[in-house]
């Protein structure tokens, strides 16, 4: 029979430790040490100390830096994490030269990053453009959902938050109708129901502070959207695996080694209007990696998904200089390709189903009967249709507008196939381009024909290698998958300390 030594891998033992033979070369420590001791600026930092002459000694933002993007990455983004492993994890004493900062130390020195992120960020970024990390042959962005420090059950429009807040406070008074009609309750049970609806008024409370101090946010096109009382610049967000309330943290990075040259987060704001102030942050960025030597911008390809697409930022990316390739919805449609494929028919036909959750398709205008010469108009059932407007002007396009009788669409067979809802005060509306506004393309339109040619299917067909990863590695392999400060600046600067990890692992294997 087999004899083996016992094995005491769960046994402490006291031994003389060198913290310098700890970090060792080719690892990820061994790089972030090297670049912040070596080849970052951190005198900005010395403004937020004012102990030269008393108080106790700071600690160092070196230390500060090294151990905070080294819990990053290894998945430990809360303060007490990172507090508890310099104490205990041989690797941060090594870091922090065996000095064990408290919690609120680390959080405080995060939450007061927003500005400072900004020039470390730059600083890691001339690092990995002299290393020859960054190609500039082409540019990818997207965006990556990540949860917030905020629940989405305290989110809603104020008028919801309103009933919430009416809810809570007639929950609270049938406490006290209850015991005022039942004197016999025993003290354990009216304890519960008093600490019950303490919780219940100072929810309440919190509401009506709230809708007394902030105005009710507004979406593109007028209407109330969500606010979210525990953090306002957060927002609900549907993702795949359910609505997150979080922020949409933007990157732009190059394809030659994914570095990534651009990060913000943001809350409330769709994901098409991050697109012009991501670019110019962009174009600031090159203009300080480009101290000694220029590179034409028209020859830098800049890839982006169907979430960025609108004719509004199809015309700033004309007039950006960069050879731009922007899906649209119906990209994947109109490739052959996919078209012919029975997976990709079946796949749409299930999320078609499922977004009308079985409802009959609507009719489209394309189901309508327009004769351009005559201008008149017959809908499917066959009703004639009156033209409420020409000229009408919509998405930089000129429409010509009919809409069906009041009388025909109500009492119409094919109602449920035509409109969503039962005709009230009007019937059914459509539209026809004009031959005028088909002549002037749209950027919409110049922009399909560009990405549906050879040359464009093979360029956008780069962006999925490009940017994807980037979020994988961050999100998965680093862990950095939540947020756990609050308010966009903050929110800004840990997403950026998150991006700034996974350009300090791209430098890793290149620093001499």
């Amino acid at each position: 029979m087999a004899n083996y030594k016992p094995d005491l891998s769960c046994q402490s033992k006291f031994i003389p430790i060198d913290f310098s033979q700890q970090i060792i070369p080719g690892t990820f420590e061994y790089a972030l040490s090297h670049i912040v001791d070596n080849h970052l600026d951190l005198s900005g930092f010395e403004q937020w100390y004012q102990n030269d002459n008393g108080g106790a000694a700071a600690y160092s933002p070196s230390v500060m830096l090294k151990i905070i993007l080294f819990g990053y990455s290894r998945g430990f983004i809360t303060s007490r994490r990172i507090a508890n492993a310099c104490e205990t994890n041989i690797t941060f004493m090594s870091l922090s030269g065996d000095v064990q900062p408290h919690y609120t130390s680390i959080a405080s020195f995060v939450a007061r990053m927003k500005d400072q992120i900004a020039p470390l960020f730059t600083q890691v970024l001339m690092i990995c453009d002299k290393e020859g990390l960054i190609g500039r042959n082409m540019f990818a962005i997207d965006g990556c959902k990540l949860k917030s420090n905020a629940s989405k059950e305290w989110s809603g429009t104020f008028d919801e938050l309103g009933r919430k807040k009416a809810k809570l406070e007639r929950a609270s008074k049938r406490i006290i109708e209850r015991h005022q009609s039942q004197d016999g309750l025993n003290e354990a049970l009216i304890t519960q129901d008093l600490k019950q609806k303490e919780k219940l008024d100072k929810s309440a409370e919190k509401i009506t502070e709230f809708l007394a101090t902030h105005q009710e946010k507004t979406g593109s096109k007028g209407k109330p959207v969500k606010s979210n009382i525990t953090d306002p610049d957060s927002a609900k967000m549907t993702t795949s695996k359910g609505t997150i309330q979080g922020y949409n943290g933007i990157a732009i990075n190059d394809d030659k080694h994914q570095i990534i040259l651009q990060a913000q987060a943001w809350g409330s704001v769709g994901e098409q209007q991050t697109l012009q102030p991501a670019v110019a942050q962009l174009k600031k960025q090159l203009v300080k990696l480009n101290t000694k030597k220029e590179v034409d911008k028209h020859t830098i390809k800049f890839t982006a998904d169907s979430g960025f697409n609108s004719e509004v930022n199809l015309e700033f990316m004309a007039q950006s200089g960069f050879d731009t390739y922007i899906a649209d919805n119906q990209f994947r449609k109109r490739n052959p390709l996919f078209k012919e494929s029975e997976t990709y028919e079946t796949a749409q036909e299930k999320r078609r189903l499922k977004r009308s959750k079985g409802k009959p398709r609507l009719f489209t205008s394309d189901d309508f009967h327009y004769d351009e010469v005559t201008q008149t108009c017959r809908c499917p059932a066959g009703n004639d249709m009156w033209r409420s407007g020409i000229n009408v002007k919509s998405h930089n396009q000129q429409y010509t507008r009919f809409c069906g009788y009041l009388k025909d669409c109500k009492s119409c067979p094919l109602q449920q196939q035509c409109m969503r809802k039962r005709p009230i005060k009007t019937g059914r509306q459509v539209q026809f381009k004009n031959d005028e506004s088909c002549k002037q393309l749209s950027y919409i339109d110049k922009m399909k024909v560009k990405i549906d040619s050879p040359i464009g299917r093979r360029q956008y067909s780069k962006r999925l290698g490009a940017i994807e990863p980037v979020f994988g590695n961050i999100t998965v392999n680093k862990g950095m998958n939540k947020l756990t400060l609050r308010g966009k600046e903050k929110v800004n600067s840990q997403w950026q300390m998150y991006c700034l990890v996974h350009n300090i692992e791209k430098l890793r294997n290149n620093l001499h």
